[in-house]
């Protein structure tokens, strides 16, 4: 065979990141679930034979893709690589061997090219519902938390396992929406697997072999070389958060070497009674993900670009739990990885990475129900609906922090008709939350307010998934903190940020949603940037004269242009 050109290579590599692109768009186009619909919750891959990561798609969550980069080779372990066939579907929903909670399906399929095995595609998505407990912290064990499918064929020889369709409908409260996800994971598969064959075809290849040399070669490399060139040392981090019942404490280790970067979460709290626990898969993703932000941004993702970051943890640590430890909102905590990752950074590369945000994704799932039997008979209904929102992001070395945005996880705000046509829910408000941004040379992003109630007719329980509340994010650099979150009904009831509570018939709830930390010093900040943010109404006259010392004549400036 003909050895390929670098340049042809460069093409393939770049055919290989579309292809992965286009399956994840696949998987947006067909899904049912919102989560996945509208927020964009989700990974695609193409893997080696072996079970190295190729290539990810640039849409879907660090989260999601850098776990699931761990989860192919754990596949052909249990189904056995001298047993898989053309027409075959795995499927698996595994925390320790998939993405970390069981709300995650993750459905691989291999790749057959003139009747030779010679790789997998495989995708992963959060669905609306898997039974148990609902999506929430309150469970003791994962097995309160839902279904749990094994590694296991959702396909055998091109045959749909029904027996398996039929125990996940018998097992949810949204069973169409569930199985619908499912079907639509299989066909994202398809999808890149015909690309693929296309393309093979079109470069008149038999397998992946030469392509993965390269892209490993030079991922590897590129990585390595940015390593090398920082300063070697070792920073200690840490962050305390809000835990369930009590606080935990995230701590880290960083070491930069030569050749690789390790972090060690030795000291970090033990694994809670309740499902805020994090697979150590998990713990590795985000933590990963924050180093390669920081260090090799560009460089793309694949299983050469990520293995010089080496990440350790205690077993049964809050950060390595294991079976059967709950861990419904591993997310929670595993959002605040990079914020504790990069409180050592900041101390090896200072003026590198930014102030603290709100970190971890500001979820909650509605589980709706008829008030009375008399609504049920007008017509009330029951019904799951999960809704995914962002704080602020944290002020950055030279720009302000980004509003409502979710770093570390990227996924998306979901709109409001999306939410309320899925369910009888009102949302009120949906709006910017000023002065949530900390103050600094350079601001921290603003979180937001929400007001919703169920529809007429109904009452529904709510399961949050909050943080932030007692400690909110801390500054860097001299810059001031972001606002808390703060959770209250109508009647003034405060309720807890994480935990199923219930909301009663014409209740109002309004969620105060978290902002970013600022960046530098106040006093640096520029007097045009702050009387910006009064114009805009990302500060109050309050906070324009008490944070950032305003004068009475600077304001009334910023008043009058804004009414010009």
């Amino acid at each position: 065979m003909t050895q390929l050109s670098t340049v042809t290579l460069q093409v393939l590599w770049n055919r290989l990141i579309s292809i992965v692109e286009e399956q994840a768009q696949a998987l947006v186009r067909t899904a049912f679930s919102t989560s996945v619909r509208e927020a964009g919750d989700l990974s695609a891959g193409v893997y080696n034979r072996a079970g190295l990561m190729l290539a990810q798609a640039v849409t879907g969550t660090p989260g999601h893709v850098n776990a699931m980069a761990d989860a192919v080779a754990h596949f052909i372990d249990a189904i056995g690589a001298d047993r898989i066939a053309p027409g075959d579907i795995y499927i698996t929903n595994d925390p320790w061997k998939g993405t970390g909670h069981l709300h995650d399906i993750t459905v691989v399929t291999p790749v057959f090219h003139d009747e030779a095995h010679i790789g997998f595609f495989a995708c992963t998505a959060h669905v609306v519902d898997i039974g148990g407990r609902v999506f929430g912290a309150d469970a003791n064990s994962v097995y309160e938390e839902g279904l749990y499918i094994p590694i296991t064929r959702f396909a055998d020889a091109g045959r749909i396992n029904d027996t398996l369709l039929q125990i996940v409908r018998a097992n949810v409260r949204e069973p169409d929406q569930v199985v619908g996800d499912i079907y639509a994971l299989a066909t994202c598969n398809d999808v890149g697997v015909t690309r693929l064959r296309d393309t093979l075809q079109e470069f008149r290849l038999s397998d992946l072999d030469e392509i993965a040399e390269f892209i490993f070669g030079n991922s590897r490399s590129a990585t390595l070389e940015r390593i090398a060139a920082l300063t070697p040392g070792s920073a200690a981090g840490e962050m305390r958060i809000d835990g369930f019942a009590q606080p935990i404490d995230l701590v880290c280790r960083l070491h930069i070497l030569s050749d690789r970067i390790k972090v060690d979460f030795a000291g970090t709290s033990g694994v809670d009674a309740k499902g805020i626990n994090v697979p150590l898969v998990y713990t590795k993703a985000y933590a990963c993900y924050a180093l390669k932000c920081a260090v090799a941004p560009e460089i793309p993702n694949n299983a050469a670009s990520l293995a010089p970051f080496e990440i350790t943890a205690p077993e049964h640590s809050i950060v390595n739990a294991s079976f059967p430890a709950p861990v419904a909102l591993r997310h929670v905590i595993g959002h605040m990885i990079p914020d504790t990752v990069y409180n050592a950074l900041d101390k090896l590369l200072p003026q590198v990475v930014p102030a603290e945000g709100a970190s971890a994704l500001c979820n909650f799932q509605l589980s709706l129900r008829p008030a009375s039997e008399a609504a049920r008979q007008n017509g009330a209904r029951r019904a799951e609906i999960l809704m995914f929102n962002s704080g602020g992001a944290g002020a950055r070395p030279t720009l302000d922090g980004m509003s409502t945005t979710s770093f570390p996880s990227g996924v998306m705000t979901m709109p409001v008709e999306a939410t309320e046509q899925s369910g009888p829910v009102v949302i009120w408000r949906k709006e910017l939350r000023p002065d949530s941004g900390g103050a600094g040379t350079y601001r921290g992003g603003l979180g937001q307010v929400i007001e919703l109630s169920a529809a007429a007719g109904h009452v529904f329980d709510i399961s949050l998934m909050l943080d932030r509340v007692k400690h909110p994010a801390r500054g860097r650099a001299g810059g001031g903190d972001g606002a808390s979150t703060c959770v209250t009904l109508a009647d003034g009831t405060v309720l807890q940020g994480k935990g199923r509570q219930f909301v009663g018939a014409g209740q109002k709830l309004k969620m105060e949603l978290p902002g970013g930390a600022g960046y530098g010093p106040v006093a640096e900040r520029a007097a045009q940037a702050v009387q910006q943010d009064l114009r805009l109404g990302y500060i109050s006259e309050a906070a324009a004269r008490d944070n950032y010392g305003l004068a009475e004549d600077q304001i009334r400036w910023a008043q009058d242009t804004e009414e010009s």
